[in-house]
């Protein structure tokens, strides 16, 4: 249910509520490559379900619950038909971004999911559970609007985020070997260097900077970043460029020399290869892709 896609970027078409639309897919077509500003959730209800990201292809089952980020260029592959008519049934939900950036953390746990999440039913049984729940009383107040249902849909999208987010973020996974409160304490200082790179990276950020804004001396700092995050503070810094240059490269009467400038590369040639390696494709192919088609 593309309603309007301008080259390979969706313009979701909020319905009911401001930034959320819940819909029970069933169709039997595919949906070709596109991105867009919403998170995305989906979960099969009946029958399985592909996603292609990076040119690798994700098949999920029943009650698994896939989420692809913001800006993740993917297409959608319908299954095979459970008979003649039946082609299973899906609850998709988008979330625009911008409902959720400000609360804090958010960011973090959006970039963690990079470059998609798939919580089954059988590897996290527990937290699969619990989602579900979530999802399918968020899926019921969308359907039957009651009195301050738009106020109860936000609050259990942020509750269905945060248990995602808790599991993901553990303090004593992360930070193993210290005192509870001290874990609690990195996790928050994290979160928060991590909201200064997104609204920074175009400047000139250094690790030096990074980690005397933590509190850390740099080799420490490093060393601990990585253990939260998954990757270098480098990598971190690298994804929210690449993540700002797209944004640029959407407009067109901006050149890729620009969108390079602006998103803190120091060269074009830096530029191309950072992004040839993370979106599989040159700028140049990325600026055609999302040119309207006629």
């Amino acid at each position: 249910m593309i309603e309007i896609l301008n080259g390979i970027q969706e313009t979701v078409a909020y319905d009911s509520f401001p930034g959320i639309k819940l819909y029970h897919n069933n169709q039997a077509e595919d949906y070709p490559l596109h991105w867009h500003t919403a998170l995305e959730v989906i979960m099969p209800v009946t029958n399985e379900y592909t996603v292609v990201i990076n040119d690798t292809p994700h098949t999920f089952q029943e009650g698994d619950i896939f989420l692809i980020p913001p800006g993740t260029l993917h297409h959608l592959i319908a299954p095979p038909s459970l008979n003649f008519e039946d082609n299973g049934e899906r609850l998709i939900m988008l979330i625009n971004y911008s409902l959720i950036c400000n609360v804090k953390g958010m960011d973090s746990l959006i970039h963690s999911l990079s470059p998609f999440a798939l919580i089954s039913k059988t590897e996290y049984p527990k937290l699969n559970e619990q989602l579900t729940r979530d999802l399918s009383e968020i899926s019921h107040e969308y359907d039957n609007k009651t009195p301050f249902t738009e106020a109860y849909i936000y609050s259990l999208i942020i509750r269905f985020l945060v248990t995602i987010g808790r599991a993901n973020f553990n303090a004593s996974e992360k930070f193993p070997g210290i005192t509870s409160n001290k874990q609690h304490e990195y996790i928050e200082k994290f979160m928060d260097v991590c909201n200064y790179i997104t609204e920074h990276c175009t400047e000139n950020i250094s690790v030096d900077d990074l980690a005397a804004l933590a509190g850390f001396s740099k080799f420490h700092f490093s060393r601990l970043f990585k253990q939260f995050s998954g990757i270098s503070c480098y990598e971190y810094l690298i994804q929210k460029r690449i993540a700002h240059a797209e944004a640029l490269l959407i407009q067109p009467d901006i050149s890729i020399t620009e969108a390079a400038m602006r998103s803190g590369f120091g060269s074009l040639s830096t530029f191309n290869r950072i992004f040839k390696a993370t979106k599989n494709c040159t700028p140049s192919e990325y600026k055609c892709l999302n040119r309207a088609r006629a």
